[in-house]
């Protein structure tokens, strides 16, 4: 058994958790924060059986986009504030881990 940690991009979920379920995949959803922009994202838990996980890769990777989006760059100046020009970052996108899992019970 293996446990597939999906952290999606909120523009995406809906069609990755749609495709997954369509498949027969149940997924349990977190709201979560990314760390450098502190943009809204979603992780997805799927527990699967080891030989289901490419399944799972395939629909996450074909309903997950990187994207380019401009954000503002800005820079100290000693101590005051200076908008710097907006910088166009890659964004989108899955990070997927796959773990082992010892045991899954459901109650």
């Amino acid at each position: 058994m293996k446990l597939v940690i999906a952290i999606v991009n909120s523009d995406d979920v809906s069609t990755v958790i749609r495709n997954l379920s369509q498949n027969g995949f149940s997924s349990t959803s977190l709201a979560t924060t990314g760390g450098f922009l502190m943009r809204k994202n979603v992780t997805l838990l799927i527990g699967v059986d080891e030989e289901k996980v490419p399944a799972v890769l395939d629909i996450i990777k074909e309903h997950s986009h990187s994207r380019k989006q401009m954000i503002p760059a800005s820079s100290g100046m000693g101590h005051g504030f200076m908008p710097g020009m907006p910088v166009e970052v890659n964004v989108g996108g899955a990070t997927i881990f796959v773990v082992d899992v010892e045991q899954f019970q459901r109650i």
